[in-house]
């Protein structure tokens, strides 16, 4: 049977919220919140974060001030906010409201394989943090005393949670079609070239829609797709170069994915692998997610990279670029690291790799590859 009950609107989610003093708000995006976002970013009270935990801090400084802060987060970003939530909420009593979307839930429309785990454990998890959790129904006339029910833990100095599953909150309205006059490419026609240059190198390509286009043009038993993991490709990618240094290892990141785990760069510039070539596609958003902005409009990734430690950190814009700049990098010891700026990508993303291939299936392939 078709579920006909309507998703409860952003803007009465956050009209309640206001008129309870719930005014700021700090996360990382999932899908499940793309209504709510843009609604919050309009006027500055929303503060996209690096990563969860760094989110959840946010929120805490938030509540310090006087009033309850909020976080919003998908449910896989629940072990980077442990540290601050049984280190600096519980003990402190900074109580803050968390909006955890359920990606995986047993219970809902099935998902993609990296959410299976985190979807049977979000609930029992939240439970064993003692943090009092409720489901966010999509019924108007419930919000109220939901949010009065969670609240009343926040004041009192409990972090609180509401589990939003699939559907509970409305999509925002189709955004109106502005041509892009930016002379940057699409991520996809970069990914594109990439894949077409990277022949006998291993590959680690970023969750969201990176790991997608490279699956759909490129794909071969070298290219390790991650799916979930966000933030980690680079951490991946170490290991391997300092495990087959008679290898070249290239990591396909985005802009966000470096931003929320961006102390990998301090790690990679001591390693010091000189097989490590480090690509940042910096389209200044989270694509996959909705378009959201990242925190990284001002970072410039070469220069932190210099920075730790990296032999080279440079920047091109074109494709015209592309394949002279990385044939430099190419014939020069690593670590290395390349941005490559880069525009949304036109029209919808391909099939994720696990559409056609298990996760152990990609392993499997990849590690065969790797030892030969």
């Amino acid at each position: 049977m078709t579920n006909t009950t309507p998703a409860l609107p952003a803007d009465l989610l956050d009209r309640a919220l206001r008129d309870r003093g719930v005014d700021r708000f700090a996360g990382v995006p999932c899908s499940y919140f793309a209504g709510l976002i843009p609604l919050l970013q309009q006027d500055g009270r929303y503060v996209p974060c690096a990563n969860e935990g760094a989110a959840f801090a946010t929120a805490c400084g938030f509540s310090l001030a006087g009033a309850p802060g909020a976080v919003l987060l998908q449910n896989s970003g629940l072990g980077n906010l442990v540290n601050p939530l049984t280190s600096l909420s519980a003990p402190y009593d900074i109580g803050v409201l968390m909006f955890v979307s359920h990606r995986g839930d047993p219970d809902g429309p099935a998902d993609e394989p990296q959410h299976r785990l985190m979807g049977a454990a979000t609930v029992p998890l939240l439970d064993a943090l003692r943090v009092p959790n409720w489901q966010l129904s999509p019924h108007p006339d419930e919000l109220g005393t939901t949010l009065d029910t969670a609240l009343d833990a926040v004041r009192s100095g409990r972090t609180a949670a509401l589990v939003v599953p699939r559907g509970v909150m409305a999509k925002p309205a189709p955004a109106e079609e502005i041509p892009e006059t930016s002379q940057r490419p699409g991520t996809e026609d970069v990914v594109a070239a990439l894949g077409a240059l990277l022949r006998d190198e291993l590959v680690v390509s970023t969750t969201g829609f990176t790991s997608r286009w490279l699956f759909a043009g490129a794909d071969r038993p070298g290219n390790f797709y991650m799916q979930g993991s966000m933030g980690h490709a680079l951490s991946l990618g170490l290991g391997l170069a300092l495990s087959r240094t008679d290898r070249r290892v290239f990591v396909l990141d985005g802009d966000g994915a470096c931003l929320m785990h961006m102390g990998a760069l301090g790690t990679v510039g001591a390693q010091h692998p000189g097989n490590l070539v480090h690509v940042v596609l910096d389209n200044q958003q989270y694509e996959s997610t909705g378009g959201q902005p990242t925190a990284g409009a001002r970072t410039r990734f070469e220069d932190v990279a210099r920075a730790s430690g990296y032999r080279w950190g440079g920047r091109v814009a074109s494709l015209s670029d592309l394949k002279p700049v990385l044939e430099h990098v190419g014939s020069q010891p690593g670590p290395a690291l390349l941005v490559i700026e880069t525009t949304a990508g036109a029209g919808a993303a391909p099939p994720r790799a696990t559409a056609s291939l298990e996760p152990d299936a990609i392993r499997a392939r990849f590690m065969t590859e790797a030892a030969g």
